[in-house]
């Protein structure tokens, strides 16, 4: 997710507190949010505290990771929180288990002011706040001819020069699918295709990376000058390699959408609504994208070239990204998961 090395904002202390100590009344308007928990000072200066005084309702939270967080809400069949901040891949799977409810987009006219593929990105369940995308970032003073295309990662001047994000992270499949259109096969109908083409590959690779900032680090340090990567770790790359740049590629990059949903037992629906409205707002989607938060979804906000260059932008931008069928990809990560032990575990 776009932000992710701020530090966390709130712990479960915290939030078993404030549901513990907030008196009954205040309970009637309690809003409880499930997220990250990055970019805590920020957030709560833009969006936190102006939406407490809009609705006069208590905030709590639930951090963590998405897998932890999407599990306790099914161990508690769908109830504990009213709106979740979810990667589209972990949505899906709320989404299949059904823990969320569908949003009645009457409740948010804000809905209206985005991206189209923000709007309904999986069916009717929640929008997504913010886009980003999946390419690839190259070191231009190491890599002679610019990079324009998926193919270029096979090239024989990238040996042990490329590095590619583990299969369990976000990245990490779309690397799959990179490989099974390279080798000119459907990746869900021939894998073992799929996984041969990265065998090809895996001469130019140096090391598969988990964090962001870890491929930070090995940009700096000189270790890779190519990988497969998500934009929001380009800034962090540039400050420390300013030569780096993102690749321009022919058949486009991979969209990544962060989701906002209604848990299916949330306890004020139409709180959670409000909120979600809130956080779509062009004047609030503005002023997180000029702070460095997240990429905006609302077409109204306007960016300078300087402010757009770090963030997923613009109808042009937005409309040439690749979607991905993460209920086929789901579905197959398991045995994915396996042939990559297969490939790179050696």
């Amino acid at each position: 997710m776009i932000g992710r090395w701020s530090k966390p904002f709130i712990s479960m202390a915290f939030v078993v507190a404030s549901l513990t100590a907030a008196p009954a009344m205040a309970q009637n308007k309690t809003l409880t949010i499930s997220w990250w928990g990055f970019n805590g000072d920020k957030l709560e200066e833009i969006v936190l505290k102006p939406f407490r005084a809009q609705c006069g309702c208590e905030l709590v939270f639930e951090t963590g990771n998405n897998a932890d967080r999407l599990n306790k809400i099914k161990i508690r069949g769908g109830g504990g929180v009213d709106v979740v901040y979810l990667t589209d891949s972990y949505s899906q799977i709320g989404i299949q288990e059904g823990l969320f409810q569908q949003v009645d987009r009457s409740k948010i006219p804000n809905i209206n002011g985005i991206y189209e593929v923000a709007r309904e990105p999986q069916g009717k369940f929640g929008p997504a706040y913010t886009i980003g995308r999946i390419g690839i970032i190259y070191d231009s003073a190491k890599v002679k001819n610019p990079i324009t295309s998926w193919n270029d990662l096979w090239r024989e001047e990238f040996k042990r020069r490329v590095s590619l994000p583990g299969i369990t992270t976000t990245a990490g499949p779309m690397t799959v699918l990179v490989a099974a259109s390279h080798a000119g096969v459907d990746p869900y109908k021939d894998q073992k295709a799929a996984f041969a083409a990265l065998e090809k590959l895996k001469p130019n690779v140096v090391k598969n990376y988990n964090t962001g900032s870890e491929l930070v680090n090995l940009f700096s340090t000189g270790e890779v000058s190519v990988a497969i990567a998500q934009d929001f770790t380009l800034a962090q790359i540039q400050a420390a390699v300013p030569t780096a740049r993102w690749a321009d590629l022919s058949e486009g990059d991979y969209a990544t959408l962060n989701t906002i949903n209604i848990a299916k037992g949330a306890a004020n629906p139409d709180l959670a609504h409000q909120f979600i409205n809130f956080i779509l707002d062009p004047k609030i989607q503005q002023t997180l994208a000029q702070r460095g938060v997240d990429a905006p979804v609302a077409t109204a906000v306007q960016l300078t070239p300087e402010e757009a260059s770090r963030w997923t932008y613009g109808e042009k931008m937005v409309s040439s990204l690749k979607r991905v069928d993460y209920e086929k990809l789901n579905a197959a990560k398991t045995d994915w998961l396996d042939e990559w032990s297969e490939v790179f575990g050696r």
